[in-house]
């Protein structure tokens, strides 16, 4: 039986301002990536969507970003890998004393917008990153871009990796996600999203270069907690998994 993790990018509001529904998508995904202040969130907004995790038994992992509220971390900044390092096990250690408070395990890291992006094609980011989850604990699975260089360094440092896939999002042929600067980059309909995460769940990620064709397979399927149409998508690809007889299942 094919089994697959959906994930979600929560937690994202900060002070008085709410982005995301993260109450909504609670009941169609298994696992949540948790902001950790630098991008989006807030200690209360950490503590908060810990807490909703746990009432809905859905496993927690931090998200880590670059320090860049304005920007929504979606930003690329030049950085050396030690910074890199220190930077994302520091967010990691902030999540983890929400969930220590309420008793919850921390499960997963899943670096957030640009320094996923970057960390996908540049391995001297991917190391920095795998050493700061390493640092942590091994035990955590290292979520990263399915064939990208991240989860190739994480599986070379010993950690467990899972390749991640998107329903709504376009690809460019050699698998890299399609730059949010095109106007095809995102999928709004929650039909087509859902077609595409049961192919991603079932036959992976399609590979294109010149003659040559493969797949690379996914572990975990992320709907974003910011698009204005996340839950209607997080439905479809719930029910459209569920009817094919996809067995949904936490990292």
């Amino acid at each position: 039986m094919t089994t697959i993790d959906i994930n979600a990018d929560l937690g994202e509001s900060f002070g008085v301002y709410s982005l995301g529904k993260d109450p909504v998508l609670m009941p169609y995904i298994t696992s949540c990536n948790i902001a950790c202040g630098f991008h989006a969130g807030d200690p209360h907004v950490m503590s908060t969507t810990v807490r909703l995790a746990k009432k809905h038994n859905v496993q927690v992992g931090a998200h880590p970003g670059y320090p860049d509220l304005q920007g929504f971390g979606r930003r690329r900044m030049d950085m050396a890998p030690e910074d890199i390092e220190t930077m994302v096990l520091y967010q990691i250690g902030a999540l983890a004393a929400f969930c220590r408070a309420e008793q919850v395990e921390l499960s997963h890291v899943k670096p957030h917008g640009a320094l996923y992006n970057q960390a996908a094609k540049d391995p001297r980011l991917a190391i920095a990153i795998t050493r700061a989850v390493a640092r942590f604990s091994k035990s955590l699975v290292l979520v990263g871009l399915a064939g990208s260089a991240l989860v190739e360094a994480g599986k070379e440092s010993g950690l467990r990796v899972a390749g991640e896939g998107f329903p709504e999002r376009t690809y460019e042929p050699d698998g890299s996600l399609r730059s949010r600067q095109s106007p095809d980059s995102l999928i709004e309909d929650p039909v087509a999203a859902a077609a595409q995460a049961l192919e991603l769940a079932k036959e992976g990620v399609a590979i294109r270069s010149g003659d040559q064709f493969q797949r690379l397979a996914v572990d975990t399927l992320c709907i974003h907690g910011d698009s204005p149409h996340a839950e209607a998508t997080a439905a479809a690809v719930y029910r459209a998994l569920e009817e094919a007889g996809v067995e949904l299942r936490a990292l």
